[in-house]
């Protein structure tokens, strides 16, 4: 029986991907392990590690779904930059070592994959969904209208898939592992942002407080990693207004 090829094998082009091996059950550190993938100009991050996964190393733990930078699930650290590996092409990082390491400032469960379980029980606690007592459903229940000037208020800040890039790009996240983070911030301004809502006030009490809103130094380091142009830095710095009165 021929030997199974890769689909990429016919290329001329090879790149050295150094994958962060490890398991913190049995491992104090990560080691890296190194291969040889040949890569074509569409070639992705994500593409050469299920590469690596099928042909030469079935061990390899990595996290993905739709391979359209849709999901968020393939956040990791691309060349020491939080990215999501679906989404950069190998041909674009000019580099004939590309190294791929879990998301800073999450558990990792293992090799590239960490556990995002913090991030979503904070997201969930800045209430991320429309509070209105109209918004039950009745017999008698029509459309909340908005104009576009509404609707651009908060619309770009609704664009976030919960990669987590953010978070693990945040300098404060790393000092401060009780801090809210960009991404609760920024989905907690969408929804105060939103004519819709009645929740502001309920809403700015939660992040008001000493692992809140006023721990973040506007480094501006999640909004150069989000991968939909969502801008927490920006959020956070609007929903400040809010609390300081300059916006009502």
């Amino acid at each position: 029986m021929a030997e199974e090829q890769s689909p990429t094998e016919a290329s001329s082009k090879t790149v050295t991907l150094r994958i962060a091996k490890s398991n913190p059950e049995h491992d104090s550190a990560s080691q890296f392990a190194e291969f040889k993938v040949p890569y074509e100009r569409w070639t992705t991050v994500l593409d050469a590690i299920l590469d690596v996964k099928k042909h030469m190393d079935h061990s390899v733990a990595v996290r993905y779904s739709c391979r359209q930078a849709s999901c968020g699930s393939c956040g990791m650290k691309i060349n020491g930059r939080p990215g999501l590996a679906c989404f950069t092409k190998i041909s674009e990082l000019n580099s004939d070592v590309v190294t791929v390491e879990p998301m800073n400032n999450y558990p990792i469960v293992r090799d590239l994959v960490v556990d995002l379980e913090g991030m979503f029980s904070t997201h969930k606690k800045m209430k991320p969904f429309i509070i209105n007592e109209e918004s039950e459903v009745t017999a008698n229940t029509k459309e909340f209208l908005q104009t576009p000037e509404q609707v651009e208020e908060y619309i770009q800040f609704s664009n976030c898939i919960k990669c987590g890039l953010c978070n693990s790009a945040c300098p404060t996240m790393a000092t401060d592992s009780s801090f809210l983070g960009p991404q609760a911030l920024t989905q907690a301004y969408r929804y105060v942002a939103d004519n819709r809502d009645k929740g502001k006030n309920e809403r700015l009490k939660i992040i008001d407080e000493s692992h809140g809103i006023w721990r973040c130094h506007f480094a501006g380091s999640c909004s150069q990693v989000c991968p939909k142009g969502v801008d927490p830095a920006m959020g956070i710095q609007m929903l400040r207004g809010y609390l300081l009165g300059f916006k009502k």
